[in-house]
């Protein structure tokens, strides 16, 4: 994993670009970003793979006492017994899908870790979002890291810390690898903004180890 190399507010916006450039943080950072890990045509193959054979869901979650759709399309493929729930609706691992495995395969190695599942997210444009979050439900293992792996358009995603006025920019682009150390849920948050200028579809697919049994 020698090509692997910490960032630091990589491609920051004009718009953005005071308020991330005033907070940034100087020190070490707990995640590594590693920039076409899938080359362009590898990264144009999985999109395709992704986009056509995942069963995509549009979840409705309740705020208020309302319905909303929520801002993206989501799937979840995982191992046999691995649940988790997420925007309100209980996902279940049926097994790995046969045309998945190369992908997880390559990103296990490089990550060293077996990850037991996966949560998908396609944003349609620019206009999909993800808000402040942070990947830490009681399902996930702790001490793992967790590979967030892009694919389509380009997008910012944005980071700021808990306790400490830090902000940290990210352009992620097809192929782009974030392996996210497990103090970066711990310490920081992380978000996908609106970017309406974006017309094109962005696959992001979150590689994680699940307490087997912890979500049932």
């Amino acid at each position: 994993m020698a090509n692997m190399t910490h960032v630091l507010a990589v491609g920051a916006k004009a718009s953005m670009s005071d308020l991330f450039q005033m907070y940034r943080h100087s020190g070490p950072l707990p995640w590594t970003l590693m920039s076409s890990w899938l080359n362009s045509s590898e990264a144009q193959l999985w999109l395709h793979r992704l986009e056509n054979y995942v069963d995509w869901e549009r979840p409705v979650v309740r705020i208020y006492g309302r319905e909303h759709f929520v801002p993206r399309l989501t799937a979840f493929l995982a191992a046999d017994g691995i649940t988790y729930c997420y925007s309100g609706v209980q996902h279940c691992g049926e097994g790995w899908p046969v045309w998945f495995i190369p992908l997880l395969e390559k990103v296990n190695e490089v990550s060293a870790v077996n990850f037991n599942g996966c949560l998908l997210n396609l944003y349609r444009n620019g206009l999909d979002r993800m808000g402040w979050h942070a990947d830490d439900e009681a399902e996930l293992d702790p001490k793992s890291p967790i590979a967030s792996l892009s694919v389509g358009a380009t997008r910012d995603f944005c980071l700021k810390h808990r306790q400490q006025p830090l902000r940290e920019l990210l352009c992620l682009r097809s192929g782009d690898l974030l392996i996210m150390h497990p103090e970066c849920q711990q310490e920081w948050l992380h978000a996908l903004p609106t970017r309406r200028r974006v017309a094109e579809l962005r696959i992001n697919l979150t590689f994680r180890c699940f307490i087997k049994g912890q979500g049932a």
